[in-house]
């Protein structure tokens, strides 16, 4: 049995909608984050010395990490479901954006968020910050005007990878000059189960208003 740790608001959101759409059997084990602090509570440290979610252990095996969960999963347990042929092109790109989510697009959205919250001492910081998330989401507004999803036709891993980078921009209302990726987040959060997940995932903030 694959089992789940949970932190509410956060990107093992996605996973639990991979297991959905996988239709794997698992079990969510839920953390709550302080509502001040905005912080994971200090159990979870128990299964991630990081005190960061999401993780999962899968028969003795402890994995953390979006990217490396996603990958886990699909590869064991996704019967060549959710991802190209390791053998084409489109893997390549598959491979892309996979790395792509927390390695280079997920950073200026954070420090948008951590800045913010300076006030007038983090304003000299606000041009780069928000010029770096333009370029970061007109890329991928661009890539997302030849097909529906993130490898073309065909929805995958990938997207359910990039998913967090989309809706976390849709949180600070940096979705209404990228219609293709508006469009994307719309599309995938109306999936039954994206639908799915959130029922069995509680509190999540990032879902566009419907």
């Amino acid at each position: 049995m694959i089992v789940l740790h949970h932190l509410n608001d956060s990107r093992s959101q996605r996973i639990l909608w991979l297991l959905e759409e996988l239709g794997l059997r698992y079990e969510v084990k839920r953390y709550q984050r302080d509502p001040k602090t905005r912080l994971a509570p200090p159990d979870l440290r128990a299964v991630n010395p990081l005190g960061k979610s999401p993780v999962i252990v899968d028969d003795g095996r402890t994995v953390i990490e979006s990217g490396a969960i996603v990958d886990y999963l699909i590869r064991r347990h996704g019967g060549g479901r959710l991802q190209p042929d390791p053998a084409t092109a489109d893997y390549d790109r598959y491979q892309q954006w996979m790395h792509y989510a927390e390695g280079s697009a997920m950073l200026p959205l954070m420090l948008h968020l951590y800045v913010s919250r300076l006030g007038e001492a983090g304003a000299p910081l606000a041009p780069r910050i928000d010029s770096e998330i333009a370029n970061h989401l007109g890329y991928l507004d661009s890539a997302l005007s030849v097909g529906p999803w993130l490898c073309g036709e065909d929805f995958s891993g990938a997207d359910i990878q990039m998913s967090f980078i989309g809706e976390f921009a849709g949180s600070f209302g940096k979705l209404a000059d990228h219609p293709n990726l508006h469009a994307w987040v719309q599309r995938f959060q109306s999936r039954p189960a994206y639908g799915r997940a959130l029922e069995k995932g509680g509190e999540y903030r990032f879902r566009l208003a419907q």
